[in-house]
């Protein structure tokens, strides 16, 4: 088989995925006699397409299931796409303005059958992107969260809390987005990254029958109108003899309270503070304290309507009220002045539209008593955060939990089974049906009624209330067989998917939805199973440009993943990506990573090509080429115990580093070159069946991070037969240590690099042959290295000596001093002087830092005493190397 000259990424990962997909690789089942291990993917919005967060997360995840899959594990990923109601609406209301038509002109059924159309032509985008970047998913099991089996679910999980109490109606404050008009969660209002200058306006307010005034320092005058109170600290001598009286609301003249309450700061603008219950969640709790009234003057599209009382506000945008009514509080005096302050702006996550508080009636889950486990279970490691540094953050937020509103003001989602009989408060009932929901109404209420006669919740459930359920609903968790709705709980021994493949291994997920996604998965999994849905969360890091700014379409900052896959491939990708994204530390892109990925796939590809092209032909291994074998193979295993305990903490980039310097530096530059046959010259069969077996070693240990070009390097290296495929081969196991042999070569090769250095200083041909005298009290250092020293270095004879030698290149390592002797006036002596007289005065430098770390009792009582050895072994070999320096200088005269 002919060897291409040239790697072609394109055609080689299409050719091989295809060929996963059709023998099945990806597919896992639950199977006793193997270990199973399951990674959910997080499922990407239906709206979404493929950007830089998710190619380094699904690389992530693909690293694991690859390493897994290899290591005889029956290994599962699960994808999957969410809903997305928010997103998802957005969409299609667009989609459908584009056509002329208004969401307000269709009925609900009608709007659904849309978004569902809109959802088959385009929600299955983000998932053929991935398979683009040799995603190994078990496509056959991909999951939407509004499926026939998870909508069964989530209502099921509704109806089950509601009955255990977590679930309850109230009127709360809500964030509401006018834009979307919907309430979104607290965890889904983000705030400008910089405080942003605003102005506090001074207004005054008459007191009724009486001539004095109060000045209320405010920065929305647009909810004056909505005043139904004037707070003052009942400790505050200056105001505390108006508590009980009557102010007048400027333009409407209302009657409102002037109350006490602890709530305001003295030192806090003027001291008095207007209360509108209706617009503000610290006033809709005084306003509770203190029974007042609560007038609500902006709508849900947030325009003032009537209630606000003047006819010239009614209908217009709140922000541009808030330009008039300055100017309509100047002219009529109540404008007492302004000043400027910092504050920072809640905007909705999905739409960008400033946040409204308002008040309105809501479903929500009562989260105190339900999230404690999930609290505890963390901070005691049963869950374990990788960086660990996340579990501070995440016991704030627990520490600190608030009720979830769970319900939402859209069509496109799961629909709330709430249905109701009567119009009071308490009038409707909990089911998953409209049959079981007719039968609870008529128990409850004692009256007889048809399905006609009961109305649905005409709210949706927050997306992240149907993707909590996601590790335990992919799997059927929650189907009738599985569950007992008598004790809300998921039955053990029903359902061989989720016995075998629940708990999950592994999360990998963003920071950011740490409480969105993460915290409230693991509730739920401890409510029905009583058991934790993985064990291990790895949260990466945030992609960002050189810049540091968060990569984004708007920013025009962000790459396209499926051009940077054509133009370079999706293993130089997957490298790229890794190369600086240690867990949970954001990644600072730079497209010259993912072209050292490309760089890498060329380089690996190269040095195939050399190997099979040699002609193998002789007997036996000459002796150098054993010492290389012996060599490589030590450490080869070195390498893999670095890249497992790399794996086991998670340390992905450092594995992907491990591996890039075993296969880079020590393949390619030292190995490769230690066994390499003259030109022209064949190698010997035994030397060239040993680099063919380490060729495919390396290409295990490659393969997770480089699953294309470790697949076609080797079907190449040998025939195989079916289903002998790279993707499912045995996982190379550590093999014997042999630290001193690794320890000899390195000193090997630093020769190697100064002969060659030394050459190129003196501008010798490498070609042109040296002797070498070496003058050493270990005589046998360099001995089992005798041939490779001459091969890589041209060096003729290697002789020991106790005496120095006059007009040679030499140089010095650690106390070893090395001479190479040179035709008579071909050393000039100056210039030696003062390249020895250099180093040293670099090596003095770096000594004096390791004496200085060394003399810090702080750092030797606290490092590890393998640490505190090492430094004490670069001291003394310093030491060493300026003792022979100076007295090579001196020799110099």
């Amino acid at each position: 088989m002919s060897i291409s000259t040239k790697y072609n990424p394109q055609a080689i990962e299409d050719k091989w995925y295809a060929h996963w997909m059709e023998k099945g690789y990806f597919k896992a089942k639950a199977n006793p006699d193997k270990e199973p291990f399951t990674v959910v993917i997080p499922p990407p919005n239906v709206t979404g397409v493929l950007h830089m967060g998710h190619m380094l997360n699904n690389t992530i995840q693909d690293i694991l299931i690859r390493k897994a899959r290899m290591e005889g594990k029956e290994a599962l990923w699960v994808p999957g796409t969410d809903h997305a109601s928010i997103a998802t609406e957005a969409k299609v209301v667009r989609m459908l303005r584009e056509q002329g038509i208004k969401k307000s002109d269709l009925s609900r059924d009608a709007f659904l059958e849309h978004a569902w159309e809109w959802k088959e032509k385009y929600g299955g985008i983000i998932l053929e992107q991935l398979k683009k970047l040799g995603a190994s998913c078990d496509w056959d099991r991909t999951a939407f969260t509004m499926d026939e089996g998870y909508h069964k679910a989530v209502l099921r999980v509704f109806v089950d809390l509601h009955k255990k109490g977590y679930i309850y109606r109230g009127w709360r404050m809500v964030n509401w987005d006018v834009e979307a008009q919907t309430t979104v969660s607290n965890e889904e209002v983000i705030y400008d990254d910089k405080e942003q200058t605003s102005k506090l306006y001074k207004v005054q307010y008459d007191i009724k029958d009486s001539d004095e005034k109060v000045i209320i320092a405010t920065q929305r005058p647009e909810t004056i109108m909505g005043d139904t109170g004037i707070a003052v600290n009942p400790k505050d001598d200056r105001f505390k003899h108006l508590i009980g009286k009557k102010a007048l609301v400027p333009f409407i003249n209302r009657e409102i309270p002037i109350i006490g309450d602890d709530y305001v700061e003295i030192e806090f603008g003027t001291g008095c503070l207007k209360v509108t219950p209706a617009h503000d969640p610290n006033d809709y709790e005084i306003g509770l304290r203190h029974n007042l009234e609560v007038i609500d003057t902006i709508s849900l599209d947030g325009k003032l309507n009537e209630k606000c009382e003047v006819p010239a506000y009614f209908g217009m945008d709140r922000f541009k009220v808030r330009k008039q009514i300055i100017k309509d509080l100047d002219e009529a005096g109540f404008l007492m002045g302004d000043e400027e302050f910092t504050t920072k702006i809640g905007r909705s996550e999905r739409t960008g539209s400033v946040i409204e508080p308002k008040l309105s009636l809501q479903w929500f889950i009562n989260m105190k008593e339900i999230s404690k486990t999930a609290h505890k279970v963390v901070m005691d490691d049963e869950v374990q955060l990788v960086p660990a540094k996340f579990k501070n953050t995440y016991n704030h937020w627990m520490e600190n939990v608030r009720d979830w509103c769970i319900s939402r003001q859209l069509w496109w989602g799961q629909r709330i089974p709430a249905f109701y009989y009567g119009t009071g408060d308490d009038e409707y009932v909990v089911a998953e049906t409209i049959e079981e929901a007719l039968t609870l109404a008529q128990e409850k209420s004692g009256k007889t009624f048809s399905a006609s006669d009961l109305r649905q919740d005409e709210d949706v459930l927050d997306t992240w209330a149907s993707s909590w359920l996601f590790p335990m609903a992919v799997f059927d968790g929650f189907n009738d067989d599985c569950f007992d709705k008598e004790t809300g709980k998921i039955i053990k021994g029903k359902n061989a998917d989720l016995d075998y493949f629940y708990p999950t291994s592994v999360l990998v997920t963003a920071p950011e939805i740490l409480f969105f996604w993460v915290a409230r998965m693991i509730i739920a999994g401890y409510e029905y199973t009583g058991e934790k849905p993985f064990e291990h969360v790895y949260l990466t890091g945030i992609v960002r440009d050189k810049q540091r700014r968060k990569m984004s379409k708007s920013l025009g900052n962000s790459p396209d993943p499926l051009d940077l896959i054509k133009e370079l491939g999706a293993d130089a990708v997957r490298t790229g990506m890794l190369f600086s994204s240690p867990a949970g530390n954001d990644l600072l892109y730079d497209e010259k990573l993912v072209e050292q990925g490309r760089n890498f796939a060329n380089k690996i590809w190269n040095a195939f090509r050399l190997v099979k092209n040699w002609e193998v032909k002789g007997t036996s291994m000459p002796a150098e080429n054993q010492i290389a074998v012996q060599w490589f193979d030590a450490r080869f295993n070195q390498a893999l115990t670095e890249i497992e305990d790399h794996f086991s903490k998670f340390r992905m980039s450092d594995a992907l580093m491990s591996t890039y310097k075993l296969v880079w530096n020590d393949f390619c530059s030292w190995y490769l070159e230690m066994i390499k046959p003259a030109y022209g010259e064949p190698i010997d069969p035994a030397t060239y069946e040993v680099t063919l077996n380490l060729f495919e070693k390396l290409m295990k240990v490659l393969h997770p991070f480089m699953p294309f070009i470790s697949e076609e390097v080797w079907s190449q290296i040998r025939e195989r037969a079916e289903g002998q495929d790279i993707i499912v081969s045995a996982w190379p196991i550590v093999g014997e240590l042999n630290p001193g042999l690794i320890k000899q070569a390195e000193k090997v090769f630093e020769l190697v690099s100064n002969i060659r250095n030394a050459r190129s200083s003196k501008g010798l041909s490498p070609k042109e042959q040296l002797d070498l005298f070496v003058r050493t009290k270990d005589q046998s250092a360099y001995e089992a290295f005798d041939g490779t020293i001459k091969k890589l270095g041209n060096i003729g004879e290697i002789q020991t000596t106790n005496d120095k030698v006059e007009n040679a290149l030499s140089f010095v390592i650690n106390s070893d001093e090395f001479y190479m002797p040179m035709a008579e006036g071909a050393i000039d002596v100056e210039q030696e002087k003062e390249e020895i007289q250099k180093e040293l005065d670099y090596t003095k430098g770096f000594l004096n830092s390791v004496t200085k770390k060394l003399s810090n009792e702080r750092f030797v009582s606290g490092a590890p005493e393998q640490v505190v050895a090492n430094e004490k072994k670069k001291q003394a070999d310093a030491e060493s190397k300026i003792k022979v320096l100076e007295e090579k200088l001196a020799g110099l005269g």
